[in-house]
């Protein structure tokens, strides 16, 4: 029985996450309904990380495993062409050994943040990045953000339906970049608790703000609590960037 390793790009807007659900269309659905159609087979599609609501992909990883063998370009352009026309697009297909696991073999998740720090109203980025009005320090957000590096307890920027076993977490990058009016919040790490990008991203506004500074995020961090931390960014500007193995 082939396994295969798909990297998928996706829009997040029409769906409710990545995971399955009875309530509403989701990109693993719509993966699986390609990969039956293709196949005759139920297949179950694992993906490497279970994007919210409205969150975008430009380097999601999953894999499936088919009954019948077909070379890696046929199952790449076969899903592609029964996804239409869902907003989401097969990269490229690999097959790889039984062991590889999208989710629990990797070792690092690469997210990207999009703030568009401007006046005017969104027009082509409607949906894919966040419009933050007022002037951001995007130098003070980047000082704030080291002192999330490293291995904490990130309860306060969890979000309360979160699943994950710990609230332990290593954050190895946090980077915020100002590219003329982008605001760029870059970030890496193993793995991420439920919302956790998000919240992040939400407090360091309130830093570019000159509402908090870096000792109130080290305050918020170091309390444990959900209702320390700052709002929760909306979805429309996170990306899955990659996903390393």
């Amino acid at each position: 029985m082939p396994r295969y390793k798909l990297i998928v790009e996706y829009d997040g807007t029409p769906f409710s996450g990545w995971q399955y659900q009875d309530n509403g269309p989701t990109v693993q659905g719509a993966l699986e309904s390609a990969a039956k159609a293709m196949s005759g087979e139920d297949v179950r599609v694992n993906g490497a990380g279970r994007t919210d609501a409205g969150v975008h992909a430009l380097g999601q990883v999953a894999h499936l495993d088919l009954t019948k063998s077909f070379s890696a370009d046929r199952v790449r352009d076969a899903l592609n062409a029964y996804l239409r026309p869902n907003p989401i697009s097969v990269l490229s297909a690999e097959i790889v050994p039984e062991t590889f696991d999208a989710r629990f073999s990797a070792t690092r998740r690469h997210y990207i943040y999009r703030i568009s720090n401007r006046r005017a109203n969104l027009a082509l980025n409607i949906g894919k990045s966040w419009r933050v009005a007022r002037t951001l320090d995007a130098q003070a957000m980047h000082q704030a953000a080291q002192v999330l590096i490293g291995k904490h307890d990130f309860t306060t920027f969890r979000d309360t339906e979160c699943q994950a076993k710990s609230p332990e977490k290593t954050l190895d990058v946090l980077n915020v970049i100002r590219d003329g009016d982008e605001v760029n919040i870059v970030t890496n790490a193993r793995s991420y608790l439920h919302s956790q990008v998000r919240s992040m991203v939400g407090s360091l506004v309130w830093v570019g703000h000159g509402r908090w500074s870096a000792k109130d995020l080290r305050a918020a961090l170091d309390a444990r609590e959900r209702a320390a931390c700052g709002p929760v960014a909306p979805p429309d500007g996170l990306y899955l960037v990659k996903v390393d193995y």
